[in-house]
């Protein structure tokens, strides 16, 4: 069973990450959404919001998982048993950043891959910390965030 690990802060969900999943999910017979708890950061959402924000977005997706954890994301691959790594790519820094990280885990669990999709342009803009700081300043971040997980940013 080809299993992969789309790891992130997900705090919250947006449409760029909506796209790079859906874009991955033939590629794998199982991918599992990884929230990654970092102690070091304050977030936005609650842990839990974010787990079931991402479960309300992919409910359709019988081949998608939602789950926390913390610590290495290798280690974490390795406890669900995945051989792969999903990250989006939107810019040059992000593949220049996503780069050193996929050599430094590949040097740490060799037999994980890390799998990179390059964002459509459309959705080249759009992060998490964007729209963070928009619904800090009560903007309107429909365009930017599923339908789905509307709802659990007004709670």
């Amino acid at each position: 069973m080809k299993i992969a690990l789309f790891p992130g802060s997900f705090d919250p969900v947006t449409k760029a990450h909506v796209d790079i999943l859906k874009r991955s999910i033939s590629l794998f017979d199982k991918v599992i959404v990884g929230i990654g708890l970092n102690s070091n950061k304050a977030s936005f959402l609650e842990p839990e919001t974010r787990k079931k924000m991402l479960e309300a977005v992919f409910a359709y997706e019988p081949k998608v998982e939602v789950m926390t954890y913390e610590g290495l994301t290798v280690d974490f691959c390795k406890t669900i048993h995945a051989k792969y790594m999903i990250r989006g790519i939107r810019t040059v820094s992000d593949f220049e950043y996503e780069k050193a990280i996929a050599q430094m885990n590949h040097a740490l669990v060799p037999d994980i891959e890390s799998i990179f999709i390059v964002s459509k342009p459309g959705y080249s803009s759009i992060s998490s910390t964007i729209v963070r700081d928009i619904l800090r300043n009560h903007g309107d971040v429909s365009q930017f965030i599923p339908k789905e997980a509307q709802a659990f940013l007004h709670k």
